[in-house]
């Protein structure tokens, strides 16, 4: 007999509740932290033991709450972030939700203590787990507000058992806490684990500060290999830290995004950073970054997971698109004579520009290009602006201004271009400059000529599923945008007529279904556009200048001129620094000498 439906007891309401809210240790710091926030404290402290097992303690000189307010705060749905469905149309709080308080409380034994302006002492509340909780009563505290939660999961012992060891759980609590301090640098943070400091934050109030947060948090080594940059677009802004190919990561454990002041797990953000590291990384690297985007609460769904680490764009192709270009935009800055070094710099605010729109450097005839690579010098002769003569060392005393690179001196073992700069002595990889200054070329030369498109003398015929067959009629014209001619033939089959022509010889229904497939995922491909890019950085890298090829002083000249023109310069195609510095600094200590 099938079992009559009954209304579920308070308790067991809120235990259901806290299995999406209260996950682990971790998720009660997370939403204590992010409800003093939300309260405007300035300072945030939390201690726990056992990993947050046996205690967790959150203090904050936020702004309190009233006594009267605080059994309300232990219930179910009560919050004063939001009153109305508009509000949670344009929600700028962390919280809203109204959950996390009374699911704590239904699991652990929790105390909540606060004081508010212009009372004479603060007020406590205690919960035992039960449906119920005790009457405030006064008790001593200054402005701002106390949690502690103690034994958790103690009622229901079956969570306990899904818990890792206490360094898992607490290494999960550490990278929440550090995760909020990269985004709220006003805010001082402390961290203890039985009463011993892990963290100790002091707020920040300026890019400087901000930056040695950041290295503190990320570490030295990211911020030396990492660039600002701070761009705004048609109502979005993205800002932050985002890593040279050097600070690339075997996993994507250095990626920390936020959006609104919130941290976020995205896919769309993620897929359009590694979108725009595809020139400069090897495959199986993954970039660095710190990134905060800002935009317009009404664009955006934040009520899409219960803990609210997921967001929801409402024009998700406009957001990829601008952090795409964003991040491209301040990698292609990164060239000699951009900043003092090659490994930091500072970008600043300026226009978009689209990814094959024409470099600074002059354009490279398509037409007879594998003839021109051949020599240095020959590729040259075609490339006007590099063909005048380039003076040597001995005539930086011209009174035009000494180029960044300065001028080359000689070339070692047949690798490498020596050059004396206003900095001390630069030393190029030929190769790698070379082979970045062709493909930067060659692309520019694919977006000035169009795409030329090649007919299928026999169209390629493949099966699809329903969702496929749904990108097929709802994307058509970004299909065709990329080259490709794809048509309904039935409910279960498509055809493609025309491919690109750099396509010519590929996998071109396996490539179609994983354009299919990107297009469902994230509202965009770029397949067609990798494996065209692709095919050009081969050109480039079996083109470039190669090892023991000497140069003379005038072909070496210009390669540098070209690598301060490049977009992108300060790493080839596959990521490796094209040049690095010596300061006559470092050569003094070298050779031990004092000026």
């Amino acid at each position: 007999m099938t079992p009559r439906i009954q209304r579920l007891p308070p308790q067991l309401i809120s235990q259901i509740a806290a299995g999406e809210v209260v996950e682990r240790p971790a998720s009660v710091v997370k939403e204590l932290l992010e409800n003093s926030l939300d309260a405007g404290a300035t300072r945030i402290v939390v201690e726990v033991e056992q990993a947050g097992v046996r205690l967790i303690r959150v203090r904050d000189n936020g702004s309190g709450i009233p006594p009267d307010d605080l059994a309300l705060a232990l219930t179910r749905h009560a919050t004063s972030k939001i009153a109305s469905f508009d509000d949670l149309q344009q929600v700028a709080s962390l919280g809203f939700r109204g959950e996390a308080l009374p699911s704590m409380a239904s699991v652990s034994r929790l105390t909540l203590t606060s004081r508010v302006a212009g009372q004479d002492s603060g007020w406590r509340i205690s919960g035992d787990g039960s449906d119920t909780v005790d009457e405030p009563m006064p008790a001593p505290h200054p402005i701002g507000t106390t949690v502690e939660v103690r034994d958790l999961f103690f009622n229901v012992p079956a969570r306990r058992k899904f818990l890792h060891s206490e360094r898992t759980e607490f290494g999960h609590i550490e990278q929440g806490v550090r995760r909020l301090a990269l985004i709220r640098f006003t805010v001082g943070f402390s961290l203890a684990h039985h009463q011993r400091a892990v963290l100790n934050l002091e707020p920040a109030t300026d890019q400087a500060a901000w930056t040695q947060r950041v290295a503190e948090l990320c570490g030295r080594e990211f911020i030396a290999a990492s660039v600002f940059t701070d761009r705004e677009d048609a109502g979005l802004r993205l800002w932050g830290w985002i890593g040279l190919p050097e600070a690339s990561r075997p996993q994507p454990d250095l990626q920390h995004f936020f959006v609104n002041g919130r941290p976020v797990r995205d896919r769309v953000i993620s897929h359009a950073l590694r979108q725009a590291y595809q020139d400069v990384l090897y495959r199986d690297r993954h970039p660095a970054a710190v990134l905060s985007l800002e935009l317009d609460p009404t664009a955006l769904d934040v009520n899409a997971h219960p803990t609210k680490q997921e967001v929801r764009f409402r024009e998700a192709s406009v957001v990829h698109d601008f952090v795409r270009r964003t991040v491209q935009t301040a990698l292609a800055e990164i060239r000699p004579g951009a900043a003092p070094s090659p490994l930091i710099q500072v970008g600043e605010r300026g226009g978009l520009i689209n990814r094959f729109s024409p470099a600074s450097q002059s354009g490279l005839p398509l037409r007879g290009v594998q003839e021109r690579m051949s020599a240095y010098g020959q590729l040259h002769e075609a490339a006007p602006a590099a063909s005048a003569p380039v003076p040597t060392a001995s005539a930086a005393a011209e009174p035009e201004p000494e180029p960044p690179l300065g001028y080359a001196i000689g070339q070692l073992h047949g690798c490498y271009v020596l050059a004396e700069n206003p900095a001390g002595l630069a030393v190029v990889d030929m190769h790698a400059a070379h082979e970045r200054i062709l493909y930067e070329r060659l692309k520019t030369a694919l977006a000035e000529g169009g795409l030329a498109i090649q007919a299928l003398l026999v169209p390629v015929t493949l099966t699809v599923n329903p969702a496929e067959r749904r990108q097929v009629e709802e994307q058509g014209d970004l299909l065709t945008q990329a080259g490709f001619d794809v048509a309904l033939l039935g409910p279960e089959t498509v055809v493609v007529r025309q491919i690109p022509a750099l396509l010519g010889g590929a996998d071109i229904a396996g490539l179609v279904r994983d354009m299919l497939a990107d297009l469902a995922a994230q509202q965009t491909s770029d397949r067609s556009e990798t494996a065209i890019l692709n095919l050009l950085a081969d050109l480039a890298c079996h083109g470039a200048v190669r090892a023991n090829r000497r140069l003379n002083l005038l072909e070496m000249n210009a390669l540098l001129r070209d690598l301060e023109r490049t977009d992108y310069g300060g790493q080839c195609n596959h990521g490796r620094p094209t040049w690095a510095q010596l300061t006559l600094e470092e050569l003094d200590r070298l050779f031990r000498r004092g000026r």
